[in-house]
């Protein structure tokens, strides 16, 4: 299943919909979505989707997330965060990869440690100290 704004095929295995509201603690695989409101911790190494009426207040640590709802508290997602147009997000967020669309809404701190990126500064600064007649090889 495909989620607006999302690339990912992943199977979905559970649906919060609108109207209901849970409190407590989630965790799932795969993907996610949530269109009611939720209060609380999500843990996952999949993806959470929240649409056009989620509504989150809690913390989510996630792999990666899309936000077409309402998010206040603490999002953390090891890949990616995607907050679409009609996105509403207040929190720190802690992100290698982060996109807000135009319209959307963000307020909080985002922190983007890219390790890899580390990892290929590293790479390129040993390569550069090389002799010329390595690098050609």
């Amino acid at each position: 299943m495909m989620f607006k704004g999302s690339d990912s095929q992943g199977n979905l295995n559970g649906f919060l919909d609108a109207g209901s509201h849970m409190t407590g603690e989630l965790s799932f695989e795969d993907t996610f979505r949530i269109e009611g409101r939720f209060t609380g911790t999500i843990v996952s190494d999949g993806e959470l989707q929240i649409g056009d009426n989620g509504d989150i207040d809690g913390e989510i640590k996630v792999c990666r997330v899309v936000v077409s709802g309402t998010v206040r508290g603490s999002l953390s997602a090891s890949e990616s965060v995607e907050i679409t147009a009609t996105g509403k997000v207040l929190a720190d967020v802690y992100t290698p990869s982060l996109t807000i669309d135009d319209g959307a809404f963000f307020e909080g701190r985002c922190s983007m440690d890219r390790q890899d990126d580390q990892k290929k500064d590293a790479d390129r600064k040993k390569v550069a100290q090389m002799p010329f007649t390595k690098r050609m090889k």
